[in-house]
């Protein structure tokens, strides 16, 4: 993490500087890169911390007063937490719920949809021969088809259960 340490009427000290570099380290777990500006501040008898981090497009902040800077610190760094947690909860969420498995088509008894695409799929095509391919397919049940490159043509095949459940099909481009 990169951490710019700015102070305003205040000279930064060896030791506010490990100080805030460590508890940065608390930060630091949640993210691959981020970046932090931490501002420290006197006002009158307040010490003042204000901490900015940038992480994957997205921004925290925390200003807290204390009487002692350190203390002013450590609250900056739990609020930081909590902000970083509460996003990080609600982006798994929002995950979650739109991910393909959970998605839910609603129908209306009254008009129902049809011939729309509904749901989506992702395979990773490999080449292969059909003999394999129908291994392939019986170590999944569930499975239907499988789609392929043959490696005798060098085209997209698929392979697919035939109704009688005992025999497969081989769809192959005619061009």
């Amino acid at each position: 993490m990169k951490i710019k340490i700015t102070g305003k009427e205040l000279k930064i000290t060896e030791a506010i500087n490990d100080y805030v570099e460590r508890k940065m380290e608390r930060i630091d777990k949640y993210f691959e890169e981020a970046e932090a500006e931490v501002t420290l501040k006197t006002e009158k008898n307040e010490q003042i911390a204000e901490i900015y981090v940038t992480a994957n497009g997205e921004k925290y902040r925390a200003v807290t007063e204390d009487k002692d800077m350190y203390a002013s610190i450590d609250k900056d760094i739990d609020i930081l937490e909590g902000q970083i947690r509460k996003a990080k909860t609600k982006r798994e969420k929002m995950m979650k719920d739109a991910s393909l498995k959970t998605m839910e088509t609603v129908m209306d008894p009254v008009a129902e949809i049809a011939d729309q695409i509904v749901k989506t799929s992702y395979y990773e095509i490999k080449p292969m021969l059909p003999e394999d391919a129908v291994l392939k397919l019986k170590e999944k049940p569930s499975h239907n088809f499988l789609v392929f490159i043959n490696v005798e043509t060098g085209k997209v095949n698929a392979i697919h259960k035939l109704k009688d459940g005992k025999n497969y099909g081989l769809v192959e481009p005619e061009a």
